[in-house]
């Protein structure tokens, strides 16, 4: 089976790649890159003409191609890796009439605990939400964020004091308001320093929450590491990461409980099983991180299955076209024929050929293309706020 041709699709805020074999089977991928979609796109294009003629079983050696022949590496280049990756294994499962599961050494679990997203702007929303969320059915919520999602039109300052206190008490409210029939999954995004991290944390100990996700920017492994030693929370990162190198730093280091590989950016199917397996070997779970379609909800599933370490799975309920604001139906739904649906906190790992999802003919018609523009929170002092 030989691939016939390599197509970029740029739907909405999303990019794919719709691979087609000489036989005429079809295979989806989705790069991660949210921030610099286009270029991802482009990377695609280029990877194409390396692949256009190639046996479309050869996923392993094509990978090591893609990441090895120009000694660069990056962002924009592995999400194209990684969405060819994704549509490569899908073309295999439809040619051998399988879930990819199946050829990854076969299902270790047929559900998948998930968690879905809140966004809001204020303390009073977000307990609405969660009370929302609760009467869905989910049993974790995640990108909840004690610091508030405001806008980037709105100037920040806080004192330390104010800051601190106000996030701690956010936390605690939500935990009153759901009890122990939820976990929560803090999501910092990058927000803090180490400083400011360490004290945050403390403060919410005694609320219990199942880890805190990028507390610091996740770029300096010691910096992560530093935070960990000193506090009794779970740390979760790595959505970011682009190899699993940097996962590997990272645990050397002990900076990290729950590793978010992002399946759209971190090498596909392929490298995230490469890091699973690492993770496994330093006690660390893995909770795959998709703020993306179906399509990569799809790819994480297929790998949540076949896996033992994997703890749960990000399902994204929220930040149509970019904006942070919470919604109840899986982001996306409207351009795959499927989306598996939330019961009791779980989802049922899909058990049809390949990825068991495919695009709609018509998804850039469903949606045009979109791209985030590039902006950030002023600070009072006329810096940039992380948020």
């Amino acid at each position: 089976m030989k691939i016939r041709k390599v197509e970029p699709l740029h739907v909405g805020q999303f990019m794919f790649v719709r691979i087609t074999t000489d036989d005429g089977t079809v295979g989806y991928g989705e790069a991660g890159t949210w921030g610099h979609i286009e270029a991802a796109g482009v990377c695609i294009r280029r990877f194409a003409e390396y692949l256009e003629g190639k046996d479309a079983f050869a996923i392993e050696h094509h990978w090591n191609v893609m990441h090895r022949f120009s000694y660069f590496t990056g962002l924009a280049e592995n999400a194209a890796i990684s969405a060819i990756d994704i549509a490569l294994w899908d073309i295999k499962g439809k040619a051998l009439n399988v879930p990819i599961y199946e050829l990854l050494g076969g299902a270790a679990r047929t559900k998948a605990r998930i968690y879905g997203h809140i966004y809001e702007n204020s303390i009073e929303k977000m307990l609405v939400e969660c009370q929302a969320k609760m009467e869905a059915g989910f049993n974790a919520f995640g990108h909840l964020n004690p610091f508030l999602d405001e806008g980037n039109d709105q100037v920040y300052f806080k004192t330390h004091i104010k800051k601190m206190r106000d996030a701690i008490d956010n936390t605690r409210r939500m935990r009153e308001v759901v009890g122990d029939r939820v976990d929560l999954l803090i999501e910092i995004h990058r927000r803090l320093t180490p400083a400011e991290a360490i004290v945050f944390a403390r403060g919410i100990e005694d609320t219990h929450p199942m880890f805190i996700e990028d507390p610091i920017r996740p770029e300096g492994p010691d910096g992560m590491a530093r935070v960990a030693e000193k506090i009794g929370i779970p740390i979760a990162t790595g959505e970011r990461f682009a190899n699993l190198y940097e996962f590997q730093t990272l645990m050397a280091r002990g900076g990290v409980e729950y590793a978010r590989v992002d399946l759209c950016l971190c090498g596909g199917i392929t490298g995230a099983k490469k890091v699973a397996a690492l993770a496994e070997a330093h006690h660390v779970q893995v909770v795959p991180h998709n703020p993306l379609s179906p399509i990569g909800l799809a790819a994480c599933l297929q790998l949540d299955a076949a896996i033992p370490n994997f703890a749960i799975q990000e399902y994204a309920t929220g930040f149509e076209a970019g904006i942070f604001e919470s919604r109840p139906e899986h982001l996306g739904s409207d351009i795959v024929d499927q989306v598996p649906l939330p019961d009791a906190g779980f989802v049922d790992i899909p058990t049809g050929p390949g990825l068991g999802m495919n695009l709609l003919p018509d998804a850039q018609k469903i949606r045009p293309p979109l791209v985030k523009p590039i902006s950030m929170r002023p600070h009072f002092d006329g810096f940039v706020v992380d948020q």
